[in-house]
């Protein structure tokens, strides 16, 4: 039985995706800062107060899981205000690149040495981090935050593939989750069952790559 640890599970896409992992077989592990109702009923492990930006927490984590081995990374777990301009909100943008950007690569550092050769970590970014795709301008810190998380996750692609580890950046696309005010193109689940396909067929051939939920093969 493959090991899947997913960040901010207790809730949208996080919750989907520990749902279908769950389904598919695998061992679910699932972090969060506080636990939900709809987690603790899927049966899975479920670690919660453990904030992503927060390196104590991690190695809280860490020490919990010491003699586990982790298969699939995924980091999930993000936040997004907006920040237009003349009404940017600076701490707000920090905030953002903490989570957003510096959380995903703290905890892929910090659980590494767990991980499975032959593993695979996956970060769900978003194509607003996109320099290419960028028409409408606006929303700074997310939009800041996800190219930053871009560029750290080629980087470890290329840093963990002589380790036979394999990264990829995944687009949810435009979900229907409290973080889009229930606004979106597609629920969680069908999100989540496209991230699912992408993750299985992530390997050391097509490390490195930024897909859409969809398996289309995005911008940088």
């Amino acid at each position: 039985m493959k090991t899947i640890l997913i960040t901010g599970a207790n809730r949208g896409i996080g919750l989907a995706l520990s749902r279908q992992f769950k389904t598919k077989g695998y061992q679910v592990l699932a972090v969060c800062r506080q636990s939900s109702a709809e987690l603790d009923a899927l049966g899975v492990e479920v670690f919660s107060s453990c904030d992503v930006s927060k390196a104590e927490d991690l190695q809280v984590l860490k020490t919990k899981l010491a003699e586990r081995k982790i298969d699939v990374l995924l980091n999930n777990a993000g936040v997004l205000e907006g920040n237009q301009l003349g009404d940017i909100d600076y701490d707000s943008v920090k905030w953002q690149f903490a989570i957003n950007a510096v959380a995903p690569l703290q905890v892929t550092e910090t659980l590494l040495p767990l991980m499975s050769a032959g593993g695979k970590v996956a970060i769900v970014t978003s194509r607003m981090g996109s320099v290419a795709d960028n028409d409408s301008g606006g929303q700074y810190g997310y939009r800041m935050s996800k190219a930053a998380v871009n560029m750290a996750g080629k980087s470890l692609s290329v840093d963990l593939k002589p380790r036979g580890i394999a990264v990829g950046l995944l687009h949810p696309g435009y979900v229907r989750t409290d973080m889009t005010a229930q606004n979106g193109l597609i629920d969680t689940q069908e999100s989540a069952q496209g991230m699912v396909q992408l993750i299985e067929q992530l390997d050391l051939n097509n490390t490195g790559g930024f897909w859409h939920t969809n398996g289309e093969a995005l911008e940088w």
